[in-house]
């Protein structure tokens, strides 16, 4: 399996493209060493060995450049991957939370199919006599506060009746000096 095989993003063939000019470049630079480790003009093979340094350096910004942009895609696709993962958690959620809502759907169901017509009666009935007596005890509450309130008023009714008693008395009583302080002198 070669690495083109292995690679399948388009942009990454660039890279390997330029890598491998890099590397026979490098390549050939060090068997030209190698085979003529003391060349004849000293200058010439510095002028030579120079000029395919600046090729190795083109080679090498150039790959640079191609990593840097593969990191960039690679930080992109990872966005884009970690934003399609959390929809299809939200996605998975809401399917979970849709199959609780069926089964619970589906157990109410079952439990109204299984209801028994004379057992669903009977609560009913006792539901009924539980509410009569709740309203019984209430009206009997009802009633005991109605005859204070009708104790309370009668008292007060009592008790303003004799007021006006009292009043008339005390009327009554007043006029003698009510009469001494209408004498002139």
């Amino acid at each position: 399996m070669t690495v083109t095989d292995l690679v399948t993003d388009p942009s990454l063939y660039a890279a390997l493209e330029t890598s491998a000019h890099a590397r026979e470049h490098c390549m050939s630079m060090l068997d030209r060493l190698y085979r003529n480790p003391s060349s004849s003009s000293v200058e010439d093979s510095q002028a030579e060995l120079f000029k395919e340094q600046k090729i190795l350096h083109a080679y090498l910004s150039q790959m640079r450049g191609l990593n840097r942009r593969a990191a960039l895609d690679v930080r992109e696709t990872k966005q884009i991957t970690a934003e399609a993962r959390q929809e299809v958690d939200r996605l998975h959620l809401q399917l979970q939370n849709l199959y609780y809502e069926q089964r619970h759907l589906r157990g109410e169901i079952a439990a109204c199919d299984s209801y028994d017509e004379h057992e669903l009666m009977i609560a009913r009935i006792n539901h009924e006599h539980a509410e009569r007596e709740a309203l019984e005890q209430e009206r009997q509450g009802l009633l005991k506060k109605k005859q204070g309130l009708i104790a309370d008023n009668k008292k007060r009714k009592d008790d303003l009746a004799n007021l006006d008693q009292d009043l008339e008395k005390f009327i009554d009583a007043a006029k003698p000096i009510q009469k001494t302080f209408e004498k002139e002198y």
